[in-house]
């Protein structure tokens, strides 16, 4: 047994009043939030960190000899109190938060860090599950189950199980520095959006905005007690206001806003908390034998090092940088062509304004010509909905007898072909103050045979709400998130997993991408179009000429999308691959470092993301691993070639697709499991 300390938790004691301390007897065990109040968090966050530790050092002093059942398949069954409470509390933190949820993440951060590690650093534990891999060979174990024993060896050995008890001191030391860190960037991260509002009394500075987004920016002010009109600042770097605001004082004003949201030396400034969790993460990564901590990272996912990475992202810059290049000259004669006497060159607030006019007139196509065609409860149940019925065969019923944690959040019951219960579905499409930014997928329930539990997933947007009466009319990249988030979806939903480790999206960072994008491919496919396409008042279907434009678009600009992305993912990179030894980064002369040494230190270009508001890497999993969006693109290609050689959208190639790889989660190798797929003759 260790002699290492860990920190006190409370007893494993939760009163029956609070919702968390028995499972839910609501329909596939969703959390009763008409009943969770914020109080009820921390102790039931508490008494299951103790609930967990007690029940693994109950599998760790098991005096019988080691087995997979009293070692591996007893792991999988501890912590459901602890699991059914963080999955609540994460949800509403990241989508419904307030000061008080914010205080219990931050008290609760380095707890919960302690509390991995007191598992994952556990001597007799590991000794027991070191002992099992051990006699692996013999055991006769299924695939699954041998997948498993396989995947918790090697993830107490990532985690630092074979360190020394004074490597293991240094290594909590430093991943509870590392989740108070992270903690306390998204907070701010939240924080500056909320605060980074664009206001003014000037309906000029306005001018180009559709007549419901003016109402919009109306009510966003009069909530605010703000006079005028106030336009909200988006996660990315670009905004979505730019492609329409003629004044380009006001454009300039709001990028100023994004791109400094994080960064003005005040409350919300981040790059101190930034700098020091990449040297956090660069000694983590040493102390467990890697030389970067994008190495530590990569060696169980499908690019397996740093440097795979790096080249893969490398071999795309040509490709990037040829096409943005030539979008660049065609918009740069389009505003000399505009402004003879004063012509500006292209900046960053003027891309997405210009670009909007070349579409208009190289495709006769406008963007507030579509959105009428675009509302947002026919692109989710006429559109997404709609392409996994054909694939699927899967029913939705919408659920009003379900709570839910915010007003605005619809449920949906999902039914299998065979009219079996499959899943609970939740979405929360618009946007709140006191939600994160962007879009994304989680579980309020994981699906395992083990545990008898169905799936409950949620998806979260953030679409500008529609002023008070009004449609919620979506651009074509909304509908597109849409497709994507809900491809994610049914990677939970359709998990057939005996284990909950192995359950659903619990894969590889650039493997759970793939079937999110190959979703969006569905967007425009014809026979789902123009099923949604229809607009809003008259219910009358898109013109095929205007549906074939929109086509005709799909490679405009492409060549900006991926150069940004690109430098986000470079971005990353070169914070993940400093050595432990580097001092403290100022992360404006990093990222001018990594983007003049790639080539795509463009002026009118910045990267998707800054890194002092770059919350994928910094709070949301994806450090050094944003390249995974085009890794993945890589399978998405092949899948779609796949699906149009083979008839398209089917049901006998959506189950293939369901039973193959949708269905598995991480119960085999992704590789071969992809590359089964793909063939024609696939292995037994």
């Amino acid at each position: 047994m260790s002699t290492l300390q860990t920190p006190a938790i409370p007893p494993a004691s939760l009163p029956a009043s609070n919702p968390f301390a028995a499972p839910s007897n609501l329909p596939f065990q969703a959390p009763p939030f008409h009943l969770i109040q914020d109080a009820h968090y921390l102790p039931a966050i508490q008494a299951g960190m103790a609930q967990q530790r007690a029940e693994i050092d109950t599998i760790a002093n098991n005096p019988a000899p080691p087995t997979f059942d009293n070692t591996l398949v007893a792991m999988e069954r501890s912590g459901s109190l602890l699991t059914r409470t963080l999955a609540a509390f994460s949800a509403v933190t990241g989508a419904n938060t307030n000061p008080t949820l914010q205080d219990i993440k931050t008290q609760v951060a380095p707890q919960l860090a302690a509390h991995s590690d007191a598992i994952y650093l556990n001597t007799s534990l590991f000794q027991r599950v070191s002992a099992i891999y051990q006699q692996r060979s013999g055991l006769n174990l299924d695939p699954e189950s041998l997948r498993l024993l396989e995947t918790s060896y090697e993830g107490f050995v990532h985690a630092g199980s074979n360190l020394s008890d004074t490597e293991k001191s240094r290594l909590k030391q430093l991943n509870e520095e590392a989740s108070t860190l992270s903690t306390a960037f998204l907070n701010k991260v939240l924080s500056a959006a909320k605060e980074s509002l664009f206001t003014t009394t000037d309906p000029t500075a306005l001018a180009g905005l559709s007549e419901s987004q003016l109402a919009a920016a109306a009510e966003l002010a009069t909530s605010r007690n703000l006079p005028g009109w106030a336009l909200p600042i988006q996660n990315t770097t670009q905004q979505d206001f730019f492609d329409a605001l003629t004044n380009r004082d006001t454009r300039k004003s709001l990028f100023d806003l994004a791109w400094s949201r994080t960064h003005s030396g005040g409350p919300n400034d981040t790059t101190a908390i930034i700098s020091r969790l990449a040297q956090l993460r660069a000694e983590r990564a040493r102390l467990l034998g890697f030389a970067t901590y994008a190495d530590w990272k990569l060696h169980d996912q499908m690019a397996k090092t740093s440097q795979a990475a790096r080249e893969f992202l490398a071999n795309l810059v040509p490709k990037a940088t040829t096409r943005i290049a030539a979008e660049a000259a065609d918009l740069q004669s389009l505003i000399n062509d505009q402004n003879p006497t004063q012509p500006f060159a292209l900046q960053p607030w003027d891309w997405a304004f210009y670009a909007e006019q070349l579409r208009k007139a190289r495709y006769d196509l406008d963007e507030e010509a579509i959105k009428p065609y675009f509302e947002l409860n026919s692109v989710l149940e006429k559109g997404v909905f709609f392409a996994a019925s054909k694939l699927y065969g899967i029913s939705f019923t919408q659920r009003h007898d379900i709570p839910v944690y915010h007003p605005t959040v619809s449920v949906f019951e999902l039914t299998d072909a065979n009219g079996h219960p499959l899943a609970l579905f939740y979405s929360d499409p618009f946007k709140r103050d006191n939600k994160n930014g962007g879009a994304w997928m989680s579980s309020l329930v994981h699906q395992s045979r083990l545990l008898g539990q169905l799936p409950v997933i949620y998806n979260v947007g953030n679409v500008p709400p529609p002023a008070a009466s009004q449609p919620a009319l979506l651009t074509l990249d909304q509908v597109i998130t849409f497709f994507h988030e809900f491809g994610h979806a049914l990677h939970g939903i359709f998990s057939t997993a005996q284990y909950p480790s192995l359950s659903g999206t619990a894969v590889a960072r650039d493997f759970v991408e793939f079937p999110s994008q190959f979703n969006e491919y569905w967007a425009t496919y014809p026979a789902v179009f123009t099923n949604y396409a229809r607009h809003h008042a008259t219910g009358e279907p898109m013109p095929a000429d205007l549906a074939e434009k929109i086509r005709s678009t799909k490679e405009f600009n492409k060549g900006y999308h991926l150069t940004e992305v690109l430098a986000a993912s470079l971005i990353d990179m070169h914070w993940h691959t400093l050595p432990p030894e580097a001092p403290l980064q100022d992360p404006d002369t990093l990222e001018a470092q990594a983007l003049t040494t790639a080539g795509l230190n463009l002026p009118y270009a910045p990267p998707r993301y800054r890194s002092t508001y770059f919350a994928h890497i910094w709070g949301g999993g994806y450090a050094a691993g944003y390249y995974a969006y085009q890794w993945a693109e890589t399978l998405e290609n092949q899948a779609i070639e796949w699906f149009e050689s083979h008839g398209g959208l089917t049901r006998a190639n959506g189950d293939r697709l369901r039973q193959m790889v949708l269905s598995r989660g991480n119960t085999e190798d992704l590789a071969q499991m992809f590359a089964n797929w793909i063939s024609d003759h696939p292995a037994s």
